[in-house]
């Protein structure tokens, strides 16, 4: 028996298991379905530096997940896979969530749980903020570095330029007091180390910030190539969880169950436990723990991919270096390169009014569950893509690149090119007891079941308005206060 099972060794499931086990009268198991890495020299090269982008088709630190777009548009999302899961393989982007965020948070749950002032001071201690950190509502001592990047690459400072010139104010620091303006531009602030000998910036992720040096505990275990495939309960309170781990079938029983493996993963785990909608329960023959609204409601950000082409050459320190954001669109161009000799800009709806769903087609955990992303389902989101499809095309022509956007954007347009910022969320939804869509409660136990709780993206019950690493890192600081 132990005092608490972790799943999943992602970047919630890191911060929980090395912030726990500072008490060494607790004991902490963390499972992991990907590769368990015990140091930073266990990572593999393509994980190591900051200037990639390792989502390559097979890569094995990555899940893949087959999506509908829309209901005749198929995608395909990613997630990480092993120790440090998708703060190993994103673009080491952490800009906090804005405080209307926080507000909109504040007001799904029923509490000022979640608002701005509320949740600074867990941002100011988990951070360490190279430029800024001496500044008013910034940390200097947290195990998180962020910096900024001091000499963009060519693509970056033309960019930057041109929405400088088009009138767009210039934004030295996105996580900001009261957190960073609304609209401008500015250098993304990045979890990554100083720069070698060779001018590389190494990935720093939630593994190397909390995991990794929490291993010597004597009261944190850590296993890898383990596949939780049920939750076992005692009544409606949760006692472990049965595991496959070198073939084998095996119980792991433990006081409390914390769930990190992702909106994809924890929702499809509940869901296989018999923690769901009871109809959809049944039609799969899953006996029924505790009837819940897991996958009723799943947003992500919808991103239109521009492909363009200009003479600067591919590549820089992380694969975004700058971000123009207005009201609830940012505008992303890549340094990374998607095609040879074609860069990407990507417009992203931040706010989108569009909500998916995610259920399970069977109850064999080998088999993927459907996720029905529902982008652009309302003139709403159509009408404020199209728009900013159109300011970058504005950008792009300052610019001098060239791009196939010449003309009236139409929705058909936008569906060609529409992709995903693999950002999905909600499908373990935070809100009240008396809430139809809600999952869990403000401090992140699952309504309905002792013992359980859900720690990740998945709970995250309104769109943010900024890209999700550093809320992920705030709700495992947040949550390990109620956990101890």
């Amino acid at each position: 028996m132990v005092d608490t099972l972790i799943i999943g060794a992602g970047t919630a499931g890191s911060v929980l298991a090395a912030r726990l086990s500072e008490d060494p009268g607790h004991t902490v198991h963390v499972v992991e379905a990907g590769s368990h890495r015990r140091s930073t020299a266990d990572f593999p090269p393509e994980l190591t530096y900051s200037s990639a982008l390792p989502t390559d088709a097979g890569a094995p630190w990555l899940w893949r997940y087959p999506v509908a777009l829309t209901p005749e548009i198929p995608g395909q999302i990613v997630r990480g896979r092993g120790t440090g899961g998708s703060g190993s393989v994103n673009g080491c982007y952490f800009v906090r969530a804005a405080p209307r965020d926080f507000a909109a948070w504040s007001r799904e749950v029923g509490t000022r749980t979640w608002d701005f002032e509320e949740v600074l001071p867990y941002l100011r201690s988990l951070e360490n903020d190279e430029d800024y950190g001496d500044h008013a509502g910034h940390g200097r001592s947290g195990p998180v570095p962020v910096r900024r990047i001091t000499r963009p690459s060519r693509l970056a400072e033309e960019f930057a330029a041109t929405c400088l010139d088009l009138g767009f104010g210039e934004v030295p620091d996105w996580n900001a007091m009261p957190g960073g303006p609304d609209t401008g531009v500015g250098p993304v602030p990045c979890t990554i180390g100083p720069a070698d000998s060779s001018g590389r910036h190494r990935r720093i992720g939630p593994a190397h910030s909390y995991l990794l040096p929490a291993l010597p505990r004597p009261n944190l275990v850590v296993r890898g190539d383990t596949l939780v495939i049920r939750l076992r309960f005692e009544g409606t309170r949760v006692a472990g969880a049965d595991c496959i781990s070198g073939g084998k079938l095996e119980t792991i029983h433990a006081d409390r169950v914390v769930l990190c493996a992702g909106a994809v993963e924890s929702a499809a785990l509940l869901l296989r436990s018999g923690i769901g909608p009871a109809d959809e329960l049944a039609e799969l023959g899953i006996p029924v723990v505790a009837a819940a609204p897991v996958g009723q409601w799943a947003t992500d950000h919808p991103e239109i991919g521009i492909e363009y082409r200009h003479p600067a050459p591919a590549g820089g320190v992380v694969p975004l270096e700058y971000v123009l954001e207005f009201d609830d669109i940012e505008i992303r161009p890549y340094t990374v390169a998607f095609a040879p000799d074609v860069h990407r800009m990507g417009v992203t709806l931040m706010r989108p009014t569009s909500a998916g769903r995610l259920r399970l087609t069977s109850p064999d955990p080998f088999v993927p569950p459907m996720i029905e992303q529902g982008y652009l389902a309302t003139a709403a989101d159509r009408s404020r893509l199209r728009a900013a499809v159109g300011l970058a095309g504005k950008i792009l022509e300052v610019m001098s690149a060239q791009w196939s956007g010449e003309g009236a954007i139409s929705d058909h347009w936008l569906y060609e090119r529409l992709g995903s910022s693999q950002h999905l969320a909600g499908t373990c939804r935070m809100g009240r007891s008396d809430d139809p869509r809600a999952v869990v409660d403000e401090r992140c136990r699952v309504h309905g079941v002792d013992g359980l709780s859900v720690v990740d993206l998945s709970v995250v019950p309104i769109p943010l308005s900024r890209g999700p690493q550093a809320t992920v890192v705030l709700l495992a600081e947040r949550a390990t206060s109620d956990l101890r």
